[in-house]
């Protein structure tokens, strides 16, 4: 561990001055990228310096119990040993989790796209219900969320719908939001007040940039198409909504949003290439077949990864087995709990498995 701790530092060092050199700077594109390096550097190197300071003190105080003739002199050095020694363990597991190697999408935008499953119009109502709880937590994260696609459903909520977030690690944290996700309630329809078992598929794509996924444009035919609103009423009576077909894969992607068709078209480009990128993503994992499957951070959308039962305000996670009794705050977009005790446990596995 400490071998990579120096190489860390030694290339920290490196990104410190370079990004002071003008032909970098005058780079936005690797001005930026170097930034983020340098930040992420960073954080390990100041993790490290408390580490060798700890180690610093253990090795002096070590020194006193050794040579120190004064009783009570060396009682205190025994009495530190006894705080540093704990201190020493904890800070080494901080380290080995900052050393883990991070899904270079982490840091990525991200493509949300939630559909109704089994269970009809309840399912619709339920895909309404955790795209609010969606919208709730980027607000609580300061991200910024923008609708792109949706398809209403006929009592309420959406067949399907599609937005993007940005902000801070945002695909780091919705990641382990993609699975199929399971509601037990008395559906308003219901006049007998039997509970229902419906669901919804959440999948969280992160955003590609056109050098990192590349889209043949004389492989995709461009649609326009009059955008709508709830209830099928006419929100733009101009060709705005924008189509795409991607020829190759029949990727199909709708954007309606935006009142102007060439912003709708540039949301809609970006779908396409996190589809096309999740595609190949899907291929890469396949031939790759022999390493580990991880077990919170597959994001298969055949996945049963919750289920949120209201008779009883329980929101249970069934990959780590958490539970809570909060499902009203659950739905209004505290789900920071889950997301951090998925992190935990996939960590926990990588560190088992030897990663670092």
């Amino acid at each position: 561990m400490i071998d990579k701790l120096d190489a860390i530092r030694q290339r920290f060092h490196e990104v410190n001055q370079m990004i002071l050199e003008p032909e970098v700077i005058a780079d936005m594109n690797r001005y930026s990228k170097l930034m983020k390096e340098y930040k992420e550097l960073q954080k390990i190197d100041e993790q490290y310096k408390v580490y060798e300071n700890i180690l610093a003190n253990i090795k002096s105080s070590k020194e006193v119990v050794a040579t120190e003739k004064d009783e009570e002199f060396r009682e205190m050095a025994k009495e530190e040993l006894d705080m540093l020694n704990p201190q020493k363990e904890a800070q080494e597991e901080v380290l080995k989790n900052l050393l883990i190697p991070k899904d270079p999408n982490d840091s990525k935008n991200i493509i949300l796209e939630i559909r109704a499953g089994a269970g009809g119009d309840e399912a619709s109502i339920f895909a309404g219900d955790l795209f609010r709880m969606y919208q709730r937590f980027a607000e609580k994260k300061g991200w910024k969320m923008e609708l792109i696609d949706y398809m209403d459903g006929t009592s309420g909520g959406y067949k399907e719908i599609v937005a993007s977030m940005a902000g801070e690690d945002v695909y780091g944290m919705m990641k382990y939001e993609s699975g199929v996700h399971r509601v037990q309630r008395v559906p308003a329809t219901e006049t007998q007040g039997r509970i229902h078992t419906s669901a919804a598929s959440v999948v969280a794509l992160p955003e590609m940039e056109d050098l990192e996924v590349e889209v043949n444009p004389n492989d995709v035919r461009i649609d326009t198409f009059c955008s709508s609103g709830p209830g099928g009423q006419s929100v733009n009576t101009t060709y705005s909504a924008v189509r795409l077909t991607h020829i190759p894969t029949g990727i199909v992607v709708s954007c309606q949003d935006e009142k102007s068709q060439i912003k709708n078209k540039e949301k809609a480009f970006k779908v396409l290439r996190s589809r096309m990128y999740e595609i190949e993503l899907k291929k890469q994992q396949a031939e790759m077949s022999t390493q580990r499957k991880a077990m919170v951070g597959g994001g298969d959308r055949s996945d049963k990864i919750r289920t949120y039962n209201y008779p009883q305000s329980r929101v249970t996670d069934h990959r780590i087995g958490l539970t809570v009794y909060n499902l009203p705050t659950v739905m209004d977009g505290d789900i920071d709990e889950f997301i951090e005790q998925l992190r935990l446990a996939d960590n926990a596995e990588k560190l088992q498995e030897g990663t670092v």
